[in-house]
């Protein structure tokens, strides 16, 4: 994997967002999302925290992210432009990696308008930053992983909206998968638990930063990005 070659595909990707409509529209609806949730609650609860904005960030991205990576393989397999690509001095890991690289940058893009909801609570009190500065580093990590998820999905078949819902699906259940061990026995259920990104991204956005869940996040986003290597390098 060369940088400049990384780099070529990033910026490509980046530019087709940025001229994409579903994007835009992508990031409005989540922007408005958070802004009414985030503000409801704040002034509901009438807390000084952004606990309640982060609780819900696992199931907003588990929808927004794969709206956004639906696109970057399925389009270049529907329209041909996957052979042209091939043809191009670059590896597949080049391909692949900025194809990740400008779904996260556009991702980081999206919240960062988020971290005015955090100097609003601080200027009405007193705000641990701590926890908010753990929530954002989690939510940096859910939607590396939930973007290398997406491109794997997109990686799977040329149709958008087919990409989208395996996409969907596979970050709803583990979004969620920790809230349903309940019925589970104590061991299996805390194994399931911990095989969820809503386990590990909630102990990050207490603002506890534990090497276990660095690396979990670190071999979800590995293997689907490596999953993805291997679906198009044997089309290549």
């Amino acid at each position: 994997m060369k940088a400049r070659a990384l780099g070529t595909i990033t910026k490509r990707e980046l530019r087709a967002f940025f001229v994409s409509p579903v994007a835009y529209i992508v990031m409005t609806i989540y922007l408005a999302l958070t802004g009414w949730f985030f503000f409801s609650t704040f002034f509901l609860a009438g807390r000084a925290d952004m606990r309640s904005f982060f609780s819900m960030m696992p199931i907003l991205f588990s929808f927004t992210i794969p709206a956004i990576t639906m696109r970057l393989f399925s389009e270049e397999y529907s329209t041909g432009s996957f052979e042209m690509l091939k043809t191009q001095p670059l590896t597949m890991a080049d391909i692949v990696g900025g194809k990740f690289l400008a779904s996260l940058l556009f991702i980081l893009i999206m919240i960062v308008p988020t971290l005015a909801y955090a100097v609003s609570v601080g200027t009405v009190g007193e705000l641990d930053w701590g926890p908010v500065f753990g929530g954002y580093i989690g939510a940096v990590l859910l939607a590396g992983a939930y973007s290398a998820i997406g491109i794997f999905a997109s990686s799977l078949t040329r149709n958008q909206i087919v990409a989208f819902i395996i996409s969907a699906a596979i970050c709803v259940m583990l979004s969620l998968i920790n809230q349903l061990t309940w019925m589970l026995p104590p061991a299996l259920g805390n194994l399931l638990a911990s095989l969820g990104t809503g386990y590990h991204f909630t102990n990050i956005s207490r603002g506890i930063i534990d090497s276990r869940d660095l690396v979990y996040f670190a071999s979800v986003i590995f293997l689907a990005l490596y999953g993805s290597w291997l679906l198009n390098q044997e089309k290549k």
